[in-house]
C-alpha cells in the first residue's frame, strides 16, 4: 500500500508541485495521445500529483489503483494541455489501536485536473481544477 507524501502536510493546497515529465505523450501522435498518456499517468509516483488536495471523502490518499479519464485535449506544436479525471481511493485514517473498532475501508475519490505538457521533451505541470460540488 503506498500512500502520498502529500498526506503529511508537505504541500499546502495551493503549492506548486513537482515538475513532471511526460515525454511519450508530448511526442505521441493525436490517435495515440489517450492510451499513451493513461499509460503514463498509471506509472506516476503519487506524489507527483494533487491527489490529496482533490480528495473529497478520506483523510489519507493512496496511489495504488490510479486511473485517468481524459475529458478534453487541446494540441499545438509546442504544447499539449490535457483535461483529465484521476479515480484514486483514500482511507480514513484512525488511530489503529489495539482495540480501534474503526476499519480502514478504501473510499472512492475523483478529481479533475488540467496537464500542461510541452512539446517535444515532455515537461509538464498539473493543476486541480475546483470543483462544483
Amino acid at each position: 500500500m503506498r500512500y502520498s507524501r502529500l498526506n503529511i502536510g508537505m504541500f499546502s493546497r495551493h503549492e506548486e508541485l513537482p515538475m513532471l515529465y511526460l515525454p511519450r505523450t508530448a511526442r505521441a501522435e493525436p490517435g495515440e495521445l489517450e492510451p499513451t498518456f493513461k499509460a503514463e499517468i498509471a506509472a506516476l509516483s503519487p506524489d507527483d500529483l494533487p491527489l490529496q488536495q482533490g480528495m473529497a471523502h478520506g483523510n489519507v490518499a493512496k496511489g495504488d489503483a490510479l486511473s485517468a479519464m481524459v475529458i478534453s485535449t487541446e494540441i499545438t506544436p509546442g504544447q499539449v494541455r490535457i483535461h483529465a479525471g484521476l479515480f484514486f481511493a483514500s482511507v480514513v485514517a484512525g488511530c489503529a489501536c489495539t482495540n480501534d473498532p474503526t476499519p480502514m475501508n478504501d473510499e472512492p475519490e475523483y478529481c479533475e485536473v488540467e496537464f500542461a505538457i510541452d512539446r517535444p521533451g515532455g515537461a509538464a505541470q498539473v493543476r486541480l481544477l475546483e470543483s462544483d460540488g
